[in-house]
């Protein structure tokens, strides 16, 4: 199999269609598998892959116990690219084509009650954990998002924030007071960060004490910190998932919040409109059993 092919599809994904680093990256693990799958099998050359061979390869994945959600993943790489095969006329029929999505269950994403969130914020945090935290929480950024601010990012007299989602989606997030209060006793602590590192024209938002950027993991560890002060595991998803919940608890229109995330999809959206109904009742019965 001309593993060419894969390159070329991989920077088509990125140039093309703006997929985000840790997706194309995703995508090629996704298709080298399928591809070393293949060549086990005797199966050398793309257009003779049928849908015997897509389909032992599922089977494959889901008899080493593979996760459902990684083999729908899986499968949707796998039709991505040999769509875009056909369409490059690499082969003649697309043996992908009529391959089932399985469809999964919809999962609940976890979120924090004001009470946490509260806990959180007057816990002990620096400028730098302060700020990190008012984004994912106050604006709902991902944490992609958050990693690649750039000061040009910041409107501090608009209280705008100009991010790019998925797909390299454009979208602006207002922040309130407290996030602007934030944000200006950050950029006290950047400068000196800035002064004490002899750095200059830097110009990503979040930056370490040695001077370096702050990395997704970075986040994902101080997170993951912050939730063992509460006692619950949380990630910046989490305050993402929180963001949305509480937004539409006070009523929020479910249009605006769809904005806010950057969601191309209200569907997307809705599925916390289950969450608020699901804590309704559980506040209902909880006073219901303590009458």
């Amino acid at each position: 199999m001309d593993i060419q092919l894969l390159s070329e599809y991989l920077e088509y994904i990125e140039v093309e269609k703006g997929l985000s680093e840790n997706t194309i990256e995703a995508y090629r693990r996704d298709l080298s598998a399928f591809i070393d799958y293949c060549r086990d099998k005797g199966v050398n050359d793309f257009s003779d892959v049928g849908r015997n061979s897509l389909n032992s390869f599922i089977l494959n994945l889901r008899e080493n116990n593979i996760n459902p959600r990684s083999v729908v993943r899986k499968i949707a790489s796998l039709r991505g690219f040999f769509k875009w095969l056909c369409a490059n006329s690499y082969i003649n029929q697309n043996p992908a084509q009529l391959i089932e999505q399985p469809k999964l269950p919809k999962r609940l994403p976890k979120v924090m009650t004001l009470e946490e969130i509260k806990e959180i914020f007057h816990s002990d945090l620096n400028p730098t954990e302060t700020i990190i935290v008012e984004l994912l929480y106050d604006c709902g950024l991902r944490v992609s998002e958050l990693v690649d601010l750039t000061l040009n990012n910041i409107d501090m007299k608009s209280k705008y924030i100009q991010c790019y989602g998925k797909g390299s989606k454009e979208r602006v997030v207002p922040f309130g007071s407290k996030a602007k209060a934030a944000f200006e006793r950050y950029f006290k602590t950047r400068d000196l960060i800035i002064l004490n590192n002899n750095l200059s024209g830097v110009k990503k938002l979040l930056l370490k004490d040695n001077g370096k950027e702050i990395s997704r993991q970075d986040v994902y560890v101080f997170i993951r910190k912050l939730g063992e002060k509460i006692n619950k595991h949380i990630s910046p998803h989490t305050l993402r998932h929180t963001f949305a919940t509480h937004l539409l608890e006070n009523g929020a229109d479910l249009r605006v919040v769809q904005e806010l995330l950057g969601h191309s999809d209200v569907a997307t959206t809705q599925l916390y409109t289950h969450i608020t109904k699901k804590r309704l009742k559980e506040v209902y019965f909880a006073i219901n059993n303590e009458s």
